[in-house]
């Protein structure tokens, strides 16, 4: 992919969008962040000084805006979005909007030059068979509103020759737009500031990836652009297929006064259980550099920084 290459990122300021587009400028692209800045984040601060840096304040679902800015890019990275199931269980009008509307008039409105890297959860999977590994083939029963919109919209996006879909499974780690509700997050948070945790069906596994892999998978997109595309790939860590009690266990060795327990009513509001195959986008050439282990190190020298209690005395 030449240098010069003109990128427009949507939702570019949040959690993934202030890792990878550091990461994207410092590879000499063009980037466009659109952003509506709900969260009042400035988690781009530190690259306005870059002459290859441009950013856009809006909302992807303003279809004109949406429009002039497909007018002046190559390659469309659509980040924006309602992210995760218990957001959008409670906003299902703003998550249809978001999730499903705009991320399908976006695509109906690209040439067919025009190339489009999209995240896609893997939690499209739902409930796994026991023991069997969910590859790219494997049927797609999503169980949460978000998930069933993302299956949506990757239907959609596979329909066009120049499109990659990155299946993701549960990001971790640190950014500037921090995200304490992700699951390897939030328990290593739990961890370090109340040193237990109650889990909801604890035998329910998934898979893991670091954030910064995230942004290097996009990267391996964009270098390898005509080898990948028009195909979904599964992303995260082949090591890191663990349940919630097991990643309980590996925050342990890092907080050994870290308690969890089962409960003994109630279910996961973020229902799905399975375990990942990545083998097809490894066969590619991409391995994670992160580790879990690093992770939640890395975590817990960011937890100095970041107290979550804007409403408390202490």
């Amino acid at each position: 992919m030449p240098d010069k290459t003109n990128i427009l990122i949507t939702g570019g300021a949040g959690y993934l969008g202030s890792i990878m587009v550091p990461m994207m400028l410092e590879k000499g692209y063009n980037v466009t962040v659109l952003d509506n800045f709900t969260f009042k984040q400035n988690s781009l601060a530190h690259v306005c000084s870059k002459e290859n840096f441009s950013i856009s304040r809006g909302d992807i679902r303003d279809k004109e805006l949406i429009k002039k800015l497909l007018r002046f890019n190559d390659v469309i990275v659509p980040l924006a979005a309602l992210v995760g199931a218990p957001l959008c269980a409670r906003d299902p009008i703003g998550a249809t909007s978001t999730n499903l509307d705009a991320q399908l008039f976006l695509l109906n409105e690209l040439s067919a030059s025009q190339l489009v890297l999209m995240p896609i959860t893997n939690s499209g999977y739902g409930i796994g068979e026991s023991g069997k590994l969910c590859t790219e083939d494997s049927p797609l029963r999503p169980i949460s509103l978000y998930g069933k919109h993302k299956v949506e919209v990757e239907e959609k996006l596979l329909t066009r020759e120049n499109s990659i879909s990155f299946r993701l499974a549960t990001v971790f780690g640190m950014s500037p737009r921090m995200r304490l509700d992700l699951l390897v997050n939030d328990f290593t948070y739990r961890a370090v500031n109340d040193h237990a945790v109650v889990l909801f069906e604890s035998h329910f596994k998934r898979n893991y990836i670091h954030v910064t892999d995230v942004s290097r998978v996009f990267l391996h997109g964009l270098d390898n652009f005509q080898e990948l595309k028009g195909e979904a790939y599964n992303v995260g860590l082949s090591n890191a297929n663990l349940s919630k009690w097991e990643l309980c266990e590996v925050i342990q060795k890092f907080v050994p006064d870290f308690v969890f327990m089962d409960a003994p009513i109630g279910e996961d509001p973020d229902k799905r259980d399975y375990i990942v195959s990545n083998e097809k986008i490894e066969k590619t050439g991409f391995k994670p550099r992160y580790t879990l282990e690093d992770g939640i190190n890395e975590l817990i020298k960011g937890y100095q920084m970041i107290k979550n209690t804007i409403y408390t005395n202490i």
